[in-house]
């Protein structure tokens, strides 16, 4: 039987990139997983309570960041799921391998390019709304239902675990988060130093 969770995801944050290449690296190896991906906007989790929400705000403001590429992200999931992997982790090394920034769409086209996607296709997709009606409701859900406050955070049923992986492509660490996510006795578990 199969071993479902979601987890939430911002192309931001490089925990999040190295959950997901682990994640991957389980798949790769025949876990059977089945994964749902939740947007998250760590930007949207920085704005003042009673200001304008980071999905309303003009492009380039300075809670932006990660808006339009989780945009993106979501407009591949939704209509094109056998190129989400190659976008999504795409995106992530766009970001945190290349130093490029997310926010342009130059770069967002460039990786849709690089994932076998027509890149006209996706941002016709971004440009309709949609992608950012779902960004709204999948965050808020996270948000009101699961207590969510960043990512990545691991979600199975009604338990949540916000985690910070520090390897990448370590589908055994992933096992260990997964074993331990109904443990609800264990609340925080956090290094005071982290041994290098």
């Amino acid at each position: 039987m199969s071993r479902q969770f979601a987890v939430t995801f911002d192309y931001l944050c490089p925990f999040a990139r190295n959950a997901f290449s682990s994640i991957r690296a389980g798949l790769d190896s025949g876990r059977d997983w089945e994964v749902r991906f939740v947007p998250f906007s760590l930007s949207q989790a920085h704005v003042p309570e009673g200001e304008t929400p980071a999905w309303d705000r003009e492009r380039g403001d300075k809670y932006t960041s990660g808006v339009l590429a989780l945009q993106w992200g979501l407009a591949v999931r939704d209509q094109f799921p056998d190129k989400f992997w190659a976008f999504h982790l795409g995106a992530f090394a766009a970001r945190h391998d290349d130093a490029r920034n997310i926010k342009e769409e130059s770069v967002l086209r460039d990786v849709a390019a690089a994932a076998g996607l027509d890149p006209d296709e996706v941002a016709a997709l971004v440009a309709t709304g949609v992608p950012r009606k779902v960004l709204i409701e999948e965050h808020t859900t996270a948000v009101e239902r699961w207590k969510v406050f960043g990512v990545p955070t691991f979600i199975d049923g009604d338990e949540a675990v916000f985690v910070r992986l520090m390897e990448r492509g370590r589908a055994d660490d992933l096992d260990q988060v997964l074993s331990l996510l109904g443990v609800v006795r264990l609340n925080e578990f956090k290094r005071t130093a982290i041994p290098r």
